[in-house]
């Protein structure tokens, strides 16, 4: 994958779209989750946030916190914009063990697999094997793809966590990165990503398009979903065109009742940004103006403070970035119609260079 030359251009927060009438409390709620980030990305940082309570933070006293700490920087690149997505935590049906409808099985990391990229870079490297399989002999292979794993190549290796009903609910999922599963007993089971076959991720939105099945601009995850459930041999074949496939773990009782990103992170819907690791320290802020994003429960434009939090398999490039659009079918739809030009201004600390911000 060929990179485009990025620059980080200092400016000034009035030039910032917006940034008065931000909620500043909420940007520094979601900013402090990212302590862990912080440590690795900017410890220089991580240090002035050693006393900083986000209670004790009204919106004033959150806006004098970014401003006295943080120089906004304008992300300039080859091209005019970038592109903003969304993603969610999908809430399904499911059980423990295979029965009646449910005969989809979700997986565990399997003890074979390893990393052969940090996690958190996996969308920063092409079209290269993220993760691999150790064999006999102690030499690494590509792990089975998304075809041959629903053809059974994990069968018999007691790796099923949980079995879902619906093909495609478990597709999205797998694309979304976690989800909350809802068993029969009335409990529920909240998986977060744990890891993946290491394939390149493809968009079979971006496959549909070329094959003239829709435009671009019909792709959203509902008309998806809808054609995908109209012949599932069909949609079987159009899945199985995106070989990566995700690993997941059941998160315990005492982890955050949140949807996770990079090093556990807890997200928080509308603030927390994936982006790619291989440009942006992660943890840091990011403040996102994108106009002709108007469909978030508080409206638009969208001129935000936004958190870089999580990563993703597709997200690539200076100015891309995924919303975290919360949890739930709401925040499914919002996702799925999220496909718009954003710019970003990205907060880099005032005592500390860009060379000794370390990308993660």
């Amino acid at each position: 994958m060929t990179r485009l030359a990025v620059t980080f251009e200092p400016v000034e927060f009035s030039d910032l779209p917006g940034w008065e009438t931000d909620d500043h409390a909420a940007a520094l709620q979601a900013f402090l989750k990212s302590k862990k980030l912080i440590v690795k990305s900017a410890p220089e940082l991580a240090r002035e946030l050693e006393n900083v309570q986000d209670a004790e933070q009204q919106a004033e006293e959150a806006r004098q916190f970014f401003e006295s700490l943080f120089t906004p920087h304008r992300v300039v690149h080859g091209k005019g914009h970038g592109l903003l997505t969304g993603y969610y935590e999908p809430v399904l049906r499911g059980t423990r063990t295979r029965q009646g409808p449910y005969q989809v099985p979700v997986y565990r990391r399997p003890p074979d697999l390893v990393n052969l990229v940090d996690d958190s870079m996996r969308g920063a490297v092409g079209e290269a094997l993220t993760h691999a399989r150790v064999v006999e002999d102690g030499e690494l292979a590509p792990y089975p793809t998304r075809a041959e794993i629903e053809a059974g190549a994990l069968e018999g290796r007691g790796l099923e966590l949980l079995y879902l009903a619906d093909s495609v609910d478990a597709y999205f999922m797998h694309v979304q990165g976690s989800g909350l599963v809802e068993l029969e007993d009335g409990s529920s089971v909240r998986l977060s990503y744990d890891g993946k076959n290491g394939h390149p991720y493809t968009s079979i939105g971006r496959c549909l398009v070329e094959a003239g099945v829709f435009t671009a601009e019909e792709v959203t995850l509902d008309t998806l979903s809808s054609w995908l459930r109209a012949d599932p041999d069909r949609a079987r074949q159009v899945m199985w065109q995106n070989a990566s496939y995700i690993f997941f773990r059941e998160l315990t009782d005492s982890e955050p009742k949140s949807a996770l990103g990079v090093d556990g992170v807890p997200l928080t819907a509308g603030r927390s940004l994936a982006v790619d690791a291989g440009i942006h320290a992660l943890g840091l802020p990011i403040y996102v103006v994108a106009p002709d994003l108007v469909h978030t429960p508080e409206g638009g434009p969208f001129h935000r403070l936004m958190i870089a939090q999580d990563v993703g398999s597709a997200i690539k490039g200076p100015e891309r970035g995924d919303i975290f659009f919360g949890t739930g079918a709401e925040a499914g739809r919002r996702a799925g119609m999220t496909r718009h030009a954003g710019n970003f201004f990205v907060f880099l600390p005032r005592k500390c260079s860009r060379a000794s911000v370390q990308v993660l």
